[in-house]
């Protein structure tokens, strides 16, 4: 049905993830953005859960060899069907229908880093701990897609009401956070920092953290230990070097470093789509 031309950076299977297992020491995983995994299934009338394609950067290439329908969400950027050598520029965050030989490329992104291919009735994938999606750092799951892969189709479709076009999220301004259980670990001028300063993030970012460069936070006690605790999506870390590191979806469920603040749920899709070399601020909000 579907055949992997090029797979491009890293291109992993997706859901919403496996959240219940952190007492084998499984984390929850599943879509770092998941707001436009689940809007690429509404547009192509799935269940919001269903398993999509989650694309780092541009260089995927699909063929499709029956018709269907298809949406691409998440980062901004160019894509296009080609079909015997006529290329089309395709709307992302809307429904496409391609029909046997077309080819969908993925483009570089010029806004955000992660996209995500949905697809009508979605793929047959077998499941792991309830779970399609691919965690790199626990290694379960599909492996990465790979050119010359090959793909069926489940039966994920449900009734929706149409859609025809998704007006696009902002993923500017501040990322919110509520302050973290060690906060007052750090000295009252690295707090201020942590929110006054531009951090810019690392080139050595993943799905299991994104660092971030700046001027290193201090500790009140630099010699302090800490055991290990439980760890969430969105936790800051900050290592002995005092450079922050925000967990991602396939975080470990547990670490040693203190945590200085949590990213707000609300903000937790935006980190999927921060680029390396891009900027990173902090707003502290009150919960409750």
């Amino acid at each position: 049905m579907i055949e992997v031309l090029a797979a491009g950076p890293q291109s992993l299977i997706q859901d919403l993830g496996r959240p219940g297992w952190a007492n084998i020491g499984v984390g929850p995983g599943g879509a770092f953005d998941r707001g436009a995994l689940q809007l690429a299934n509404r547009l192509v009338g799935n269940r919001e859960s269903t398993a999509c394609i989650e694309t780092l950067g541009g260089g995927l290439r699909l063929q499709f060899h029956e018709p269907t329908v298809i949406c691409v969400t998440g980062a901004a950027g160019p894509i296009t069907i080609i079909n015997n050598g006529t290329s089309r520029e395709m709307a992302r965050n809307a429904p496409i229908t391609v029909g046997p030989s077309d080819v969908l490329t993925i483009g570089a992104p010029t806004v955000g880093l992660r996209s995500y291919i949905g697809i009508r009735h979605g793929l047959r994938i077998e499941h792991v701990l309830g779970s399609t999606s691919t965690d790199t750092l626990a290694a379960i799951g599909p492996s990465a897609l790979k050119a010359g892969q090959t793909f069926s189709l489940a039966n994920e479709a449900v009734a929706h009401p149409p859609l025809d076009l998704a007006v696009p999220r902002s993923l500017t301004g501040p990322l919110s956070v509520i302050s973290g259980p060690r906060w007052d670990w750090f000295t009252s001028e690295s707090q201020a920092a942590f929110l006054r300063q531009t951090w810019e993030v690392s080139p050595i970012s993943s799905r299991i953290g994104i660092r971030l460069t700046g001027i290193p936070l201090e500790r009140t006690e630099p010699s302090r230990e800490l055991a290990s605790e439980p760890m969430v999506t969105g936790a800051i870390q900050a290592p002995p070097d005092g450079l922050p590191v925000i967990l991602g979806p396939d975080r470990p469920t547990t670490g040693g470093y203190p945590v200085i603040a949590v990213v707000v749920d609300a903000h937790l899709d935006r980190l999927a789509q921060l680029v390396p070399g891009t900027s990173v601020t902090f707003r502290a909000v009150e919960l409750g």
